[in-house]
């Protein structure tokens, strides 16, 4: 893969400017692009558009794949606390069941990121695109959730629910840091499977997870100098305003029928990614 060149004025010297902050300005636009097509398909269908997020990266800006994985974590882990802070003002983020879901999520998550790092990148490519197959199967297999999902109301967390929260957040942990993705799509259905929280909570609570493990694959990443930072910055600026225009759209369609398409557009993305790979 050849990268994108980095530009420089005879002027200017910039020999002392980080690498990770030269960018030509293709790489400018592009990145704010990519990250506008993130942000609305998130804020479309509030789920799973994190995933575009690596193959734009490698495929669309050109940036190294371990160097995707770490960019994406950070971007991704900024834009959910973001969102974080507005459900904690509303009431839709349970703390001590979100604190006992993350705490072993980011262990696994570290975890997940050293065997992530260990892996040559075309392979783990390769397990990328599979990874998006069974995300994509998942989302076009899975009821449709609705607001009438209630709460099973407990007095304190019973022993069954911290049991199931460690576990399933250390599992999901392991994946998003592998993989470098917020796994937001993954945590809300284990919360309200794990924890009995209605869909709402869920998703509010979810972002405290994806938050932490985003910023723990991030850490980690950038220990290794595994982040393109100006690239993470204007995915996220691209990714608020693609947001907004997304979760305004989001009331006036039918959002089943989007997660849908969204998902055979995943199979199309991990195809292309596998047949790069091979």
């Amino acid at each position: 893969m050849e990268p994108v060149l980095f530009f420089s004025l005879n002027f200017l010297d910039i020999s002392q400017i980080p690498a990770s902050l030269h960018l030509a300005p293709l790489m400018i636009f592009l990145s704010l692009v990519s990250g506008i097509v993130v942000g609305f398909s998130l804020g479309l269908i509030g789920g799973g558009g994190s995933i575009l997020a690596v193959p734009l990266l490698v495929y669309v800006i050109g940036v190294e794949p371990h160097v995707a994985l770490g960019t994406s974590a950070l971007s991704v882990a900024t834009n959910a606390l973001t969102s974080l802070i507005h459900h904690k003002k509303v009431g839709h983020v349970k703390i001590k069941e979100g604190l006992i879901f993350a705490l072993p999520g980011v262990v696994g998550a570290l975890i997940g990121v050293q065997i992530g790092l260990l892996t040559p990148s075309k392979h783990l490519l390769f397990l990328f695109g599979l990874f998006i197959i069974v995300v994509a199967i998942m989302m076009l297999r899975r009821k449709p959730m609705t607001l009438s999902n209630e709460t099973h109301h407990n007095h304190g967390t019973s022993l069954i629910h911290k049991n199931r929260l460690i576990i399933t957040g250390f599992a999901v942990g392991a994946t998003a840091g592998y993989f470098g993705i917020g796994g937001g799509f993954l945590i809300a259905p284990a919360l309200m499977y794990a924890a009995s929280l209605n869909i709402i909570d869920a998703i509010g609570t979810s972002l405290l997870p994806v938050s932490a493990f985003g910023l723990t694959t991030a850490i980690r990443y950038s220990i290794e100098g595994q982040i393109q930072w100006l690239v993470s910055i204007l995915f996220i600026i691209g990714g608020i305003g693609g947001g907004f225009v997304g979760t305004k759209l989001s009331t006036k369609i039918h959002r089943e029928k989007l997660v849908k398409i969204f998902s055979i557009l995943l199979i199309f993305v991990a195809l292309f990614i596998i047949v790069k790979t091979i």
